[in-house]
């Protein structure tokens, strides 16, 4: 059925549909480019990571409703149920510090809205991720599915436990504080893998750390930068 709208007015709204499905493309370009910024006088971010990071759509990605520059904005923001979606230019440090390689299976441990799962999965042949909130993961399945990230398998459960059907795992990136880190993980990374943990007391600033598994009863880790993250949860959280 045809519309009965006057050209001008069918003209006009699809400039306006144009520019919006655009302002989101823009505003991605502009948190690139801050998260560049960053990079040149922080922990460098390769060129690699950034691009997967101008092609995710964080807006999809954020089960409130908010405004492209409110979504791209760089700084953390709530996604419900007491937990919070990172700022962007943690996220690309923490894939940067992941080291992740196109072959590459990866881990990540919480979910939350599925930002950082979506980025990582632009780098790696899968990512497997575990969410213990439910509600949150199911949500975050649906939306990766939505986009088409077909290479993300999202568990809900205890994230200390590590996902081992999935595994074992080239990287292993943990989204929320905890104070040591859990075996489980370690014995699911394989040697020459990269785990990446804001390492610390929940209560007080953590270390961005990068712990690699050079034997498979030996680790290296070193500290990048100091970050708060919401606490782990589950049985052995922040302990």
């Amino acid at each position: 059925m045809l519309s009965k709208l006057p050209l001008a007015v069918l003209i006009v709204a699809s400039v306006v549909s144009i520019a919006r499905a655009t302002d989101c493309a823009r505003e991605r370009a502009a948190m690139v480019d801050t998260i560049r910024a960053y990079a040149r006088s922080g922990p460098p971010v390769s060129e690699r990571v950034l691009q997967a990071m101008g092609e995710v759509e964080r807006r999809r990605l954020i089960p409130q409703q908010t405004s492209c520059a409110e979504a791209h904005a760089d700084r953390p923001l709530p996604i419900g149920r007491g937990q919070t979606i990172s700022q962007p230019y943690i996220v690309a440090l923490m894939t940067e510090l992941a080291a992740v390689k196109p072959d590459d299976v990866v881990l990540e441990i919480g979910t939350g809205s599925g930002y950082q799962a979506a980025v990582l999965a632009r780098l790696a042949r899968k990512v497997c991720t575990v969410e213990i909130v439910a509600p949150l993961g199911a949500q975050a399945a649906a939306a990766l599915k939505a986009q088409g990230y077909d290479n993300v398998e999202v568990r809900i459960g205890d994230g200390y436990r590590g996902f081992p059907e999935c595994g074992p795992f080239d990287a292993i990136v943990i989204t929320a504080a905890i104070g040591h880190v859990p075996q489980p993980l370690v014995d699911q990374l394989k040697i020459g893998g990269h785990l990446v943990v804001p390492l610390g007391p929940v209560t007080m600033v953590q270390q961005l750390s990068v712990i690699e598994k050079t034997a498979p009863d030996k680790t290296i880790a070193r500290s990048v930068i100091p970050v708060r993250f919401v606490p782990f949860t589950g049985p052995q959280g922040g302990k």
